[in-house]
């Protein structure tokens, strides 16, 4: 696919190219990731100033999304891209590997640092949701600041085109400038910018910025960060769509790949009805979510992939709102466990009457677990959001259009971001192309599940 930059993208490349030191605030669904691609690119082949990129993102993001991202535009194509994930003997031999970009998850920066140290060979940094680097006190950060001095380029992204707390802001910004703006220390930040808040005694709690701080410290930081926010650059009310790509582990991949087969493989690929089809696609887009219904009802939960790509997409929102679509009674009883045990301060809950619908409007929740099939219609949600998460595709394009129209409608006043979680090489890849064909309907999922068959049958001749 070739790549044309809008004229805020191109603003983002070009930030990136003069500046040695960067943040962008952009909006999640905007291009961060193929912007910044874009730039490496230009900086390693055409001006032969960096010699080796490392990129240090969450997890999931680590996994897939990078590489499916150069995958997908022709001028980055030759990129070598080594992922430097696993054991610590499978990182060591990807390290090993000729590339011109490294990709790790953010848990292994203090190992790569540890295992580098004086001989630290990247000279150019991304942090991909730069915000996980905001505690100056976590053992990834203090690795980072250890080995800054030996990196010629950083460049900070972050899904949000604001920062909830200004605090938050000085281990960032120091990792861009060295502590050239907001001062060398994060007490002296403190000591400059801001009053004790809450107290106890001599024991300060929270702190609060000093009157017209705020102003002060964007002017300060101002000459390298750029803010970029989807309202200002497209046409209202506008809808981007933000496919994630999800990896399941080996172990998950294979007992996935075992369960396909044996419900596949069984069916007469040319005798198959619409009605076994939908059986069997049921069951795979289980599969994909994590967990299985045996015939009894029972759950059966074979892995976290995709509860765990959620995890960090909503930690990337940043206390931005969202819409969660998801399809099976137990993808909202796991997504409701993981939000009370990793996001306990986030207000949820799931669209069960209008009640929880006038809240969501009212801005009184942070996120809205609903199933489509309960909102298609009439409801309108415009209220209180613009970002809509699908954890489950639908195979209906019908449902698929009007819970989509649920946020993008009259009435919305920022573009809808879609973002959609996809297991690569699942079931859930059979929706996003039938959707796509806008041929949703029960010859589609027919003609999809008799195309896998024929697939399976080919690998095993």
């Amino acid at each position: 696919m070739k790549f044309t930059p809008h004229p805020y993208q191109q603003a983002a490349i070009e930030a990136i190219l003069d500046k040695p030191g960067v943040a962008l605030w952009m909006e999640m669904g905007l291009g961060k990731t193929v912007v910044t691609l874009t730039a490496i690119d230009t900086l390693i082949y055409d001006a032969c100033e960096v010699r080796k990129a490392l990129i240090i993102a969450p997890k999931k993001v680590a996994e897939a999304t990078w590489q499916d991202e150069a995958a997908k535009w022709d001028h980055l194509h030759h990129l070598r891209i080594s992922t430097v994930l696993g054991t610590a003997a499978q990182r060591k031999a990807a390290l090993d590997k000729p590339a011109d970009v490294y990709i790790i998850n953010r848990e292994n920066t203090a190992w790569l640092a540890d295992f580098y140290g004086r001989r630290w060979p990247f000279d150019m940094v991304v942090l991909d949701e730069a915000s996980s680097f905001k505690n100056h006190q976590a053992g990834r950060f203090k690795a980072l600041k250890r080995v800054r001095p030996r990196i010629a380029r950083v460049v900070e992204l972050t899904g949000t085109p604001a920062p909830n707390n200004l605090l938050d802001l000085w281990a960032q910004i120091y990792l861009l400038d060295q502590g050239q703006r907001l001062g060398q220390y994060i007490t002296h930040y403190r000591r400059d910018w801001f009053m004790p808040d809450k107290t106890g005694g001599q024991v300060v709690y929270s702190w609060k910025p000093r009157p017209g701080a705020e102003a002060a410290i964007r002017r300060a930081i101002g000459d390298i960060v750029l803010s970029i926010k989807a309202a200002d650059h497209l046409s209202l009310p506008g809808k981007v769509i933000d496919d994630i790509p999800v990896s399941l582990d080996s172990q998950s991949r294979k007992a996935y790949r075992q369960l396909e087969r044996n419900y596949l493989i069984q069916a007469d690929g040319t005798t198959i009805t619409a009605q076994q089809a939908a059986a069997l696609t049921g069951k795979l887009l289980q599969l994909c979510n994590g967990s299985l219904y045996d015939d009894a009802g029972e759950v059966h939960h074979f892995h976290d992939c995709k509860l765990d790509a959620l995890d960090e997409l909503i930690e990337a929102l940043d206390g931005q709102k969202a819409l969660v679509f998801y399809g099976f009674r137990f993808d909202a009883e796991q997504i409701t466990a993981r939000l009370k045990t990793r996001h306990s301060g986030l207000r949820f809950a799931l669209l069960r009457s209008a009640a929880e619908a006038a809240a969501w409007n009212a801005g009184q929740l942070d996120l809205l677990l609903a199933q489509p099939a309960s909102c298609a219609y009439g409801l309108n949600l415009q209220q209180g959001g613009h970002h809509l998460i699908w954890y489950s595709l639908p195979w209906s394009l019908e449902l698929y259009e009007q819970g989509e129209a649920r946020l993008y409608r009259q009435g919305q006043s920022q573009p809808v971001i879609i973002h959609r979680l996809i297991v690569k090489g699942g079931a859930d890849e059979m929706v996003v192309k039938a959707l796509a064909r806008k041929d949703a309907g029960q010859e589609a999922l027919l003609q999809a599940v008799k195309a896998r068959i024929h697939e399976i049958r080919e690998l095993e001749e």
